[in-house]
């Protein structure tokens, strides 16, 4: 009998029958299929209380919970190291809003809620919840704040850690922080709400947060421009800032790689050139009343042109336009994932360094072996997925022997420029002992503290962000 399965009984007399759930096997697995767990036994709560009763549980009894959102994460955070059978506890029942508060731009909803379903309620008061992802249609609140999301809006709107005023939490021994504060001033000690998000489930289980909310731009345009190279695309984020100030929501760079999987793998997604183009951006602009950004784009582009920091370009013309660009970036990453990587890495780089890296990182990829580099991302960030696949003709299986190589190469040429070798996918399994190579001892000293201080039996999330003690 594994330690989890001791503690059955008691959770079954804890909870109702409604929170029990069978352990379908994509609770066990990952979108890149790096990690897969080995059992466990999985509840869904219904509410804070019941989540609350079950870590309570599991505290007294030794047994490690994972807490598992949509299972769109990227590092393994979700799945359970080899040989560990814990309490699996998913949010997916939790996904109430609990209150709207559209004059003070606030929602209030559980770790539950779909992210794209946020989208909509906001969109319902005529506001904006600007966090978004590739993964929103099943990705949870809940997941991506114990990730510190990033994705699409980052440059104008923050990351998930950026769009939170308060949070409740199910401590590691089942007591509940009830921080699900809407203030925008709370200057009382340290700042527990900022520790638990980025913390992906380590220590404890977020539950319900308090969101902000933006006005919805009066107007937003799109355009897709044609780059010679990423100096260029630097280039015209300068130029556009200089237009239109922080109104710009997304500046995306892409490389033609991209472009060829998403014709091999997904022709239904419209390309509107037959030649892919060797760099481009997409650019996003939202605009207050009276400012028409069809003009300011058309604008850009022309002082672009003239600049030779622009060679074409489009700029969407109805809302169907502007949806079909949109689609080209959103669906790079199923591209890639149909394709399958050697290996995959979310980096960010200071912005001026972000052509030497991706020159030097080419030269370096190419010393390993025959292979394929997809860079693309979110430049006005400064943050690149950088992601390495086999030569046409041939699989991941194939590069087993480099994979290490690969990642290594990555991650020291990113040390060497001062960037992180995690961007916003978090740390997880995937990323542990690059934080023990590259991470700062003192703040090493600090997480490893903190930890044994907020959870001294080690149950929550065992060795995600922090190797297992």
């Amino acid at each position: 009998m594994t330690p989890v399965t001791m503690i059955e009984g008691a959770l079954r007399d804890a909870l109702p029958a409604a929170a029990f759930r069978d352990l379908e096997p994509r609770y066990l697995e990952e979108p890149r299929g790096r990690y897969k767990g080995e059992g466990g036994f999985l509840i869904a709560p219904a509410s804070t209380e019941e989540v609350s009763q079950a870590v309570k549980i599991a505290y007294e009894a030794g047994v490690p919970v994972v807490p598992y959102g949509g299972g769109t994460g990227l590092v393994g955070g979700q799945i359970a190291g080899e040989g560990v059978q814990p309490l699996i506890l998913s949010l997916e029942r939790m996904n109430k809003v609990r209150g709207v508060y559209p004059e003070e731009n606030v929602l209030v909803a559980e770790a539950g809620c779909i992210l794209q379903d946020l989208h909509g309620v906001a969109d319902g008061v005529d506001r904006l919840f600007p966090l978004s992802i590739a993964a929103k249609g099943s990705a949870r609140i809940g997941g991506n704040l114990a990730t510190n999301a990033g994705g699409l809006n980052v440059l104008r709107y923050g990351n998930a850690r950026d769009l939170c005023l308060g949070l409740e939490v199910v401590m590691p021994n089942g007591d509940i922080w009830n921080g699900l504060t809407r203030l925008r001033k709370d200057n009382t000690g340290y700042d527990l709400r900022n520790l638990m998000i980025g913390s992906e489930g380590s220590l404890g289980v977020i539950t319900a947060a308090a969101l902000k909310l933006f006005p919805k731009p009066a107007h937003e345009g799109t355009a897709l421009f044609v780059v010679p190279s990423p100096e260029a695309a630097l280039g015209l984020l300068a130029m556009t800032r200089a237009h239109v100030g922080e109104q710009i929501s997304a500046f995306e760079i892409m490389h033609r790689q991209g472009w060829d999987f998403l014709a091999e793998t997904m022709p239904q997604v419209r390309l509107p050139y037959a030649e892919p183009p060797e760099w481009c951006v997409l650019c996003d602009i939202g605009l207050g009343r009276g400012l028409d950004p069809a003009e300011a784009l058309e604008a850009l582009f022309a002082e672009a042109f003239e600049a030779d920091l622009v060679t074409d370009g489009l700029i969407a013309q109805s809302e169907q336009q502007r949806i079909d660009l949109w689609n080209i970036r959103e669906n790079i990453p199923e591209a890639n994932r149909l394709i399958g990587s050697v290996s995959s890495h979310d980096i960010s780089v200071p912005l001026s360094l972000i052509p030497e890296f991706i020159r030097r990182g080419n030269a370096a990829m190419a010393e390993i072996g025959d292979m394929r580099v997809n860079a693309f991302g979110h430049l006005g960030d400064g943050n690149l997925h950088y992601n390495i696949f086999p030569a046409q003709g041939k699989s991941r299986d194939d590069y087993e022997d480099k994979r290490s190589a690969v990642k290594k190469g990555v991650h020291d040429l990113v040390y060497e420029l001062g960037g992180s070798v995690s961007a916003e996918h978090g740390i997880g399994r995937l990323k542990v002992k690059d934080l023990e190579v590259y991470g700062d001892p003192v703040k090493l000293a600090s997480l490893r503290a903190i930890k044994q201080a907020l959870d001294p039996k080690g149950i929550m999330n065992p060795g995600a962000v922090l190797a297992a003690s």
